[in-house]
């Protein structure tokens, strides 16, 4: 059974222009001790399912699903001090925005202090458990490459930068040390060597801990380097998913293909100032979605039989939905 296992979950959002399908039967899941990537461009809605994931989302949109279950146990159905209960103990999640992840009014040591449970706590005067809570802090920041500890823990959100309170969120989300990590774009904005550094940390408590990650990034390169597997987003709507490797070496949707091609390559064999590959046009806006496939406007393989939604095939455990695939003749 897994963690995480969602099946057609939709989201509309009540716009001016009316009722909008931000999220269209989208298929997820995380198993225990795996690393997937939900990848897609900037506005296909991966921020949208962590924050349908955890009920951060506003009352008036909606939310359905056939299956949104956390170890067998449906989460629509759940009351919001059972969801929160969850996220607090089992379910941890790095937002891509840390300055508004933070709380603005409180130390950086009060608000990792609260994410810390009393079971890893030992018995003792509060004062004693208050330095527990202390040194796991510190740990924990050590962890992610925060050396002065007690400058950051003293500070408030906006005295530090933004790298530090990226990495300060990190740390706060495995204080806890949870069942399953939800980083959305988590290493954004930091240099190399930290972004290395994050993403070793996160391979390591996955090997060492047994911590599922749920990966969501466009960057390519970060993701290919450390994910089992990966779901690909666009517009709204997962086109496609498997293991990492196969993905890779025989993509079956063209959106698929065209992110991959994207990313930058290290070949010495590369002419000097070759042009990146590109899918041609945008990402269409929640008030202008065509119907059927979303990528039919920009595919190079559309057809007729693109105005309605594809179903989801399956060959094996790859997962992909998409008339005209990559293994098949286009007529």
């Amino acid at each position: 059974m897994p963690l995480l296992d969602i099946k057609n979950l939709t989201l509309e959002i009540d716009t001016s222009f009316g009722w909008v399908k931000a999220l269209d039967k989208v298929n997820l899941s995380v198993d225990t001790k795996e690393v997937r990537a939900l990848v897609g461009e900037s506005g296909s809605g991966k921020s949208l399912i962590v924050k349908s994931i955890i009920g951060a989302l506003p009352e008036r949109w909606k939310v359905t699903a056939d299956r949104m279950n956390w170890k067998g146990k449906d989460l629509l159905s759940m009351s919001d001090n059972q969801r929160r209960a969850i996220t607090r103990s089992e379910m941890s999640v790095v937002f891509q925005n840390p300055l508004s992840a933070l709380d603005p009014s409180a130390t950086l040591e009060e608000q990792i202090a609260e994410t810390i449970p009393d079971n890893l706590l030992d018995k003792g005067w509060f004062w004693q458990r208050r330095a527990q809570r202390h040194s796991i802090a510190v740990a924990q920041l050590h962890k992610v490459g925060i050396r002065d500890h007690e400058l950051c823990l003293k500070s408030y959100p906006h005295q530090l930068p933004e790298d530090v309170c990226q990495k300060f969120t990190i740390a706060m989300a495995l204080a806890s040390n949870p069942r399953l990590l939800i980083a959305d774009n988590p290493t954004m904005g930091m240099e190399i060597t930290t972004k290395i550094q994050i993403l070793r940390l996160l391979s390591k408590l996955n090997k060492t801990r047994e911590l599922s990650i749920l990966f969501v990034s466009h960057d390519l390169l970060a993701i290919s380097a450390m994910a089992d597997s990966m779901t690909v987003l666009y517009c709204g709507q997962s086109v496609e998913s498997g293991k990492m490797t196969q993905i890779r070496k025989r993509p079956l949707h063209p959106y698929t293909k065209a992110l991959l091609d994207s990313a930058p390559s290290f070949r010495r064999d590369l002419p000097p100032k070759a042009a990146l590959h590109c899918l041609e046009g945008t990402i269409p806006t929640l008030q202008h979605l065509p119907i059927g496939c979303r990528l039919g406007p920009r595919c190079p393989r559309a057809q007729k039989e693109c105005v309605k939604m594809p179903d989801v095939r399956r060959i094996h455990d790859h997962h992909y939905a998409c008339h005209f695939p990559l293994h098949r003749d286009k007529a």
